[in-house]
C-alpha cells in the first residue's frame, strides 16, 4: 500500500525549504501569505525582530466581499496590504509565496499589491 503524504504536508516542506533562503528585515521584510480554502490572509513581517507590522485579510471589516476565496478577494488582500504597508512606511518587502504554487490567487494578491505601490 502506498502511503501518499498530504498536499498540506508537502506545501509546509516547500515552506520551510523556502524560509531557509528567505527573512525579512527591517529594510526590506517579508510579506507572507496563506490562503485557506475560505480566507486569505497576508502579513509583513520583520524576521529579525519578530514583529508583525501590518495585516491584511478578507475577514476584514470593510472588505465588502460577497466570496472570500476567488482572485478578486486575493486583488483587494493585496491592495489593502500595500495601502498598510504605505501607511506604516514601507515600500519594498521580500514576497513569501507560503508554499503555495505562484498562481492564481497569490499571483492575483502579487500583481495587486505590486500595482498599489510595493516593490518586490
Amino acid at each position: 500500500m502506498v502511503n501518499k503524504v498530504s498536499r498540506s504536508k508537502v506545501r509546509q516542506n516547500k515552506h520551510r525549504r523556502v524560509r531557509n533562503r528567505i527573512a525579512g528585515t527591517a529594510e526590506r521584510p517579508r510579506l507572507s501569505v496563506f490562503r485557506s480554502n475560505n480566507h486569505m490572509y497576508a502579513q509583513i513581517i520583520d524576521d529579525v525582530a519578530g514583529n508583525t507590522l501590518c495585516a491584511a485579510s478578507t475577514l476584514d471589516k470593510d472588505a465588502n466581499l460577497e466570496f472570500t476565496n476567488n482572485t478578486e478577494a486575493a486583488a483587494y488582500v493585496g491592495t489593502a496590504i500595500a495601502k498598510k504597508a504605505a501607511a506604516a512606511g514601507i515600500t519594498e518587502v521580500v514576497f513569501d509565496r507560503g508554499g503555495f504554487l505562484y498562481h492564481g490567487k497569490i499571483a492575483a494578491l502579487a500583481d495587486a499589491a505590486r500595482e498599489a505601490g510595493l516593490k518586490f
